[in-house]
């Protein structure tokens, strides 16, 4: 069965893996564009987002403190298997239903973020180590809906940085990232 948040992760989660399965061991030092976090600390970050939001969309407690380095033998083959794991995670209906007990947000909230992080985190580390991310129109569209709904509430929590204006006319995915307060220009 799949819903529409586990058919969004589908459609974004082969984009990120491919990036993450691209970045060569050379350039795990590397600045990304999220001034806190080097290339292997964004890929620790993101090892934690794919794990977590698995745990939430069963309701389940999330550990976001934890510092591991997950940068170990096999990551980019367990980062893939983990994407998998994520998007099967939403794929039961329940998962979207009632108030997420971890979050306090509607679970439907709470898969988009998922799905927000795996795509702007995927840009990221591509701009990082000079690859290329394709996002799909219906994964951009579901990113510009969350952050009309979320955006300024995220800013305030500081899941975002302050909005980088774009051009009228930019692209829909610099739009997305200068609303998540990356500058689409950004390089390293």
């Amino acid at each position: 069965m799949t819903t529409k948040t586990s058919e969004l992760l589908a459609v974004a989660a082969p984009g990120t893996v491919a990036v993450v399965q691209g970045i060569s061991d050379d350039q795990l030092d590397l600045p990304t564009p999220c001034p806190e976090y080097t290339v292997r600390g964004l890929l620790n970050h993101l090892f934690d987002v794919v794990v977590n939001f698995q745990a939430l969309a069963r309701r389940g407690e999330a550990d976001w403190s934890g510092k591991t380095d997950h940068v170990t033998e096999g990551w980019r083959d367990r980062f893939a298997a983990e994407a998998v794991r994520l998007v099967e995670a939403w794929s039961d209906p329940a998962a979207l239903e009632g108030v997420s007990p971890g979050m306090g947000l509607p679970q439907e909230t709470v898969g988009d973020m998922a799905l927000i992080d795996l795509t702007v985190h995927g840009w990221d580390l591509a701009r990082a180590t000079a690859q290329r991310i394709e996002v799909e129109p219906v994964v951009l569209a579901a990113g510009h809906a969350f952050m009309d709904r979320m955006g300024e509430t995220g800013q305030r929590m500081g899941a975002f940085g302050e909005p980088v204006p774009t051009a009228s006319d930019a692209a829909d995915l610099d739009r997305l990232l200068g609303r998540t307060g990356r500058d689409p220009a950004w390089t390293p």
